[in-house]
């Protein structure tokens, strides 16, 4: 149960940000002994992998607090953060990496079952993140831009830690989520019922 909560909170993180979870799961496996990551996920601790990581995570994070050009990297990342999330949940939830040299065994042990969890989880995260950053952008003109992002990234952070070091944190941090897509989904309607008037 407790893996789920690791891997539901690295997916979810993923959502808000690609980088940070794999980032932490790497560093934390490679220089403490607070993650042990199974043989199949050892790459993540890898120094190259590390370093490419964090570049790709200073890019998201200088792409993701400029108006317009968060838009773009939003676009962009519909396809990096689910990914990251399937990686996530996979590593943290302690599934083995799978060599899919038979595609019909690969489907029928459900080994794919915690990736594609991981894919929905940080999908749908993102999901939420990129309809409420053009609520954002256009009610501040763009100026609420790097301070949302500034938020995202914090919450990326705090929900990857938590989901390492104490999972039923998790629970929280997607109630939390929660809210704040209905919060969203109001907004936009009220938004839309001003606007048809």
């Amino acid at each position: 149960m407790l893996e789920a909560l690791t891997g539901t909170g690295l997916a979810a993180s993923a959502g808000l940000n690609a980088y940070i979870p794999l980032v932490l799961l790497g560093a934390l496996s490679r220089w403490t002994g607070l993650v042990d990551l199974p043989a199949g996920w050892q790459w993540l601790g890898n120094g190259w992998v590390l370093t490419i990581l964090v570049v790709l995570l200073a890019i998201e994070v200088v792409a993701d607090k400029v108006p317009v050009v968060d838009h773009v990297n939003d676009v962009v990342q519909t396809f990096v953060r689910p990914t990251a999330g399937g990686l996530a949940f996979g590593a943290g939830s302690t599934s083995e990496t799978v060599t899919v040299s038979d595609p019909g065994a690969f489907f029928s042990s459900n080994q794919w079952v915690p990736i594609v969890a991981g894919v929905l989880i940080a999908l749908s995260v993102h999901g939420v993140k990129a309809a409420a950053r053009p609520v954002v952008n256009t009610t501040t003109a763009g100026v609420g831009a790097p301070v949302a992002s500034t938020a995202e990234d914090i919450g990326s952070v705090l929900v990857s830690v938590a989901a390492i070091v104490f999972p039923l944190l998790v629970i929280v941090g997607l109630l939390v989520l929660v809210w704040f897509a209905v919060w969203i989904a109001r907004r936009r309607s009220r938004r839309r019922a001003r606007s048809s008037v």
